[in-house]
């Protein structure tokens, strides 16, 4: 799996520390799973592009989670910058996402633009950056079905 996360929680002069990335990184492994590439990057379209272009060339990767970049603040473009390279899409992701966010946030569950699809043979989760919602998203959603998915891409 390859983890690019545009979160950065706790941030210090010239110090980032990436919590969502580590989170997503520490329960992908404890699944099994292999982290291959870990990048935190800025909001900014060229990095999420160069990232994409990059996991399109590794052909034993399966599976990309961007972390953050998905609210509706004028800096988050990870949706727009992802989008128009997704085949498929699977909307069900995101309408999933919001409805298990529901209960445990309430009404702000809607502002997330969670979003999942197919891209060069690669499933693409693009998931909120906030701790609580990797976690959701991650337990409930990407671990238990990301096998399933890619399972069905290479057919």
């Amino acid at each position: 799996m390859f983890i690019c996360s545009t979160s950065r929680y706790t941030q210090k002069k010239d110090q980032i520390n990436d919590i969502s990335g580590k989170f997503i990184s520490k329960m992908l492994k404890n699944a099994g799973h292999k982290v291959t590439i870990k990048k935190i990057i800025a909001d900014d379209k060229n990095m999420i592009i160069e990232a994409l272009e990059e996991v399109f060339k590794l052909s034993d990767l399966h599976a990309v989670i961007f972390s953050g970049g998905t609210g509706i603040n004028p800096t988050d473009i990870t949706i727009e910058t992802v989008k128009p390279f997704l085949e498929k899409t699977l909307p069900g992701f995101g309408e999933i996402f919001r409805q298990i966010s529901f209960k445990e946030i309430g009404s702000a569950a809607f502002l997330s633009r969670a979003l999942a699809g197919i891209a060069n043979e690669k499933v693409i989760y693009c998931i909120p950056g906030s701790p609580n919602a990797v976690r959701l998203s991650v337990e409930r959603l990407i671990l238990p079905e990301t096998a399933h998915i890619v399972k069905h891409i290479r057919e």
